[in-house]
């Protein structure tokens, strides 16, 4: 069987006066002496074996009832101590910051609450508390980026289930595609009736109706209803090049856009059930560690009130088994952090990636929607004021601040995830 762990006292101990202790509370066992901490508590050395415990050693012989060990693991710049918890005078458990001051037995950690304060979690996410949350900058603080605000989840609009942040965003691209197929459809409507026009204008330029006129007059007429021969035609180009310049380009688009987003999304969503299957390996870790401290404080006491060699062969195997759980929550904590990291990861890349998609669709519609107006102009000079104030419109679209004025509307939150901590 594995032998009780041992300590070193890390500190010279400051020896108080063994005869008054011994005259008080009777003499100590063999090797044992008693020392004073710099906090004024009493603590027990051997100096054959150089145990150190609180608990005074009784005559029997075997081992005292409550080491004192510094075998302790790191998590996240924090240890665990003991078995594998630094046990406080009042009974409770704690973490202790890594610090390069020696502890002596006599200054044990003092509680640390902020280890849960300072964050929570959310949906399986990791965020800072706001209350104690350190300042946070932007990871493009000079514009409105979609990877500094959609890192929360929000109510559906039932308010029933909750939408994640990247979903929102894959939501408005989706929209963006709808909104450009619509555009399309918009102008075949726009070329169907030039076609219409074109080919009325045809006709009636074809009509034989006062074709009897004579001398000058009748060859003015002639020549008028020429001229709408002459302007079917104009508008029949137009169509045409309405259809081949701006239509089939709205249309043709980014035709896979929708497979890319689905993948994605996919991709995101996958990270995200990862996530949460690590947070609950964690939760689960973190009941066995408390179930394995139980025990260990449960026959703790049973060998205050009985002695036997059983009784401290499972006081070793409890606190075998608490160490092994506490080992078991640090590699869960870390693969949580791990997979939330990669989550991050991924979501910036791709938030930015649909951010210049974004930019450059409604680069891509302005640009034809520029080239309709042109052609307009061309088509008919005389009737610019039908468009001028789309024109006007035209040059004031910007990519940016649309973009702003749709984060600050549908935005989720911009407190970024941060590691667990245990």
């Amino acid at each position: 069987m594995e032998e009780l762990q041992e300590v070193q006292s890390p500190l010279k101990p400051r020896k108080t006066t063994p005869q008054t202790e011994d005259t008080l509370n009777g003499h100590l066992p063999p090797g044992w002496q008693s020392y004073m901490s710099p906090q004024g508590r009493r603590y027990y050395v051997n100096t054959f074996t150089n145990e150190t415990t609180w608990e005074r050693p009784s005559s029997v012989p075997g081992t005292p009832k409550s080491p004192v060990s510094q075998k302790s693991s790191a998590v996240n710049g924090y240890y665990i101590s003991g078995s594998p918890v630094h046990q406080l005078d009042s009974g409770h458990m704690s973490l202790r910051k890594a610090s390069g001051d020696p502890q002596t037995p006599g200054s044990p950690a003092a509680p640390r609450r902020q280890s849960k304060e300072s964050s929570l979690t959310i949906n399986c996410v990791t965020f800072p508390h706001p209350d104690i949350m350190p300042e946070q900058q932007l990871l493009k603080p000079s514009e409105w980026s979609y990877c500094d605000y959609f890192w929360a989840d929000k109510k559906d609009s039932q308010g029933n289930n909750t939408v994640s942040g990247f979903e929102i965003l894959l939501q408005k691209q989706l929209k963006g595609k709808q909104m450009q197929k619509e555009m399309a459809e918009f102008v075949r409507e726009r070329i169907k009736i030039e076609e219409e026009y074109a080919k009325n204008l045809s006709k009636l330029s074809q009509n034989s109706l006062a074709a009897q006129e004579e001398g000058t007059l009748g060859e003015a007429w002639a020549q008028l209803k020429k001229s709408l021969a002459d302007e079917a035609e104009v508008h029949l180009k137009f169509s045409s090049k309405l259809q081949s310049e701006v239509e089939k380009p709205l249309l043709n688009f980014r035709e896979n856009f929708k497979k890319d987003m689905k993948k994605c999304d996919h991709h995101i969503a996958d990270l995200r059930k990862q996530l949460a299957s690590r947070y609950a390996a964690v939760e689960k870790a973190r009941k066995a560690l408390t179930e394995r401290q139980k025990d260990l404080e449960m026959k703790t006491q049973q060998l205050e009130v009985k002695l036997s060699n059983k009784t401290e062969e499972e006081i070793k195997k409890a606190r075998r088994k608490s160490t092994q759980a506490g080992d078991d929550l640090m590699r869960c904590v870390d693969l949580y952090n791990q997979a939330q990291s990669k989550w991050f990861e991924e979501m910036v890349t791709t938030t930015l990636e649909l951010e210049r998609l974004e930019v450059e669709r409604v680069e891509m519609i302005r640009q034809h929607l520029c080239q309709y107006t042109q052609l307009r102009h061309e088509t008919d000079m005389f009737n610019q004021s039908t468009v001028e104030l789309v024109d006007q419109l035209l040059r004031k679209v910007d990519p940016a601040k649309d973009r702003e004025l749709w984060v600050k509307e549908h935005k989720t939150g911009d407190i970024r995830p941060v590691d667990m901590e245990i």
